[in-house]
């Protein structure tokens, strides 16, 4: 019988998972003919997370977990789940219930059935996010589909179900600074998109915030596209053209005019302007170069404490 690993990233969840354990559970309970198992990945948690994975570890032994040994981040999260997934097909799932485990069944069905080999969902409204959010969000998706030639599907979330090949592509992949939503897209494979509605929390808050987004939009536009680095080139061959034609301005307004090369506040301006445009530019290649050198240092992603469940 073929098996499905959920994965399921959890950070200061303590309220959510038995919620999530019971209503995913008798969802896939219903599917039949499947085996499954999930895989709990407690990112350093603060709270009693830990305790309530160890009870349900020891309740069911469809239930496994990974501890890490500090807080690694959702990207680390996702990457130890798959590389723990014993199953014919896994599935990322947030523990916060904002991904319905009632389209698990349609998502299998599109990969046994439908021959696909990921079934992904992406959510067709925003409604209960802040409007600011909201906005920005949507603008992240404009930017980085024209910025870059890896497609990210506006509202597409983690929640996804793969084939045990798309998983193992994935895991080839292995560097440090991650971004999920583009790697999906990068590695290929013919997916379908499964649309719902947002879903608000089932419990808890979100450990989101708007600085956090903002950073991860920004790991994604650098790992995905070059064309910051070509914007700041561009704008600086822009202000050296503007420059040299401002001099030869100022040259002939002196020679005609006399006693107009005079002016110190305008000056001022002017140079406080140019050296923004300096620091923005040496801040985007900034980026680039932090990122190279977390990559060249070769850490692990992330460092498992504890491991719960069955065949541990």
């Amino acid at each position: 019988m073929q098996k499905l690993s959920i994965i399921v990233p959890c950070y200061n969840e303590e309220e959510t998972v038995k919620l999530f354990y019971d209503e995913a559970g008798p969802v896939l309970a219903s599917v039949g003919d499947i085996e499954w198992e999930f895989i709990f990945v407690d990112d350093g948690s603060k709270d009693g997370t830990i305790l309530a994975l160890r009870r349900l570890a020891e309740e069911d032994s469809h239930v496994r977990y990974l501890s890490f040994s500090r807080n690694f981040g959702k990207e680390a999260a996702m990457y130890a789940g798959l590389q723990a997934a014993r199953g014919d097909y896994a599935a990322i799932m947030d523990v916060d219930l904002q991904d319905p485990p009632s389209l698990l069944p349609e998502l299998l069905r599109a990969v046994r059935e439908e021959g696909y080999d990921c079934a992904a969902v992406r959510r067709v409204t925003r409604k209960g996010e802040p409007r600011v959010r909201s906005f920005f969000a949507r603008m992240f998706y404009k930017i980085v589909n024209r910025i870059s030639r890896t497609e990210i599907v506006d509202g597409a979330r983690d929640y996804r179900l793969m084939t045990r090949q798309m998983v193992d592509s994935i895991l080839e992949i292995t560097e440090v600074n991650r971004f999920s939503k583009g790697i999906f897209s990068w590695v290929g494979y013919n997916t379908k998109w499964v649309e719902t509605e947002n879903v608000p929390r089932a419990a808890g808050k979100t450990k989101w915030s708007f600085f956090k987004l903002l950073i991860y939009a920004l790991d994604g536009v650098i790992a995905f596209s070059t064309a910051p680095l070509a914007i700041s080139s561009i704008l600086g061959l822009l202000f050296c053209v503007i420059s040299f034609l401002a001099i030869i301005f100022v040259i002939v307004r002196q020679l005609v005019w006399g006693g107009s090369a005079f002016g110190w506040p305008s000056l001022v301006c002017i140079i406080l302007f140019l050296t923004g445009i300096q620091l923005f530019c040496i801040g985007i290649l900034g980026q680039y170069i932090s990122k190279i050198h977390m990559e060249v240092k070769d850490r692990p992603i992330y460092i498992v404490r504890e491991r719960g469940g069955s065949d541990d």
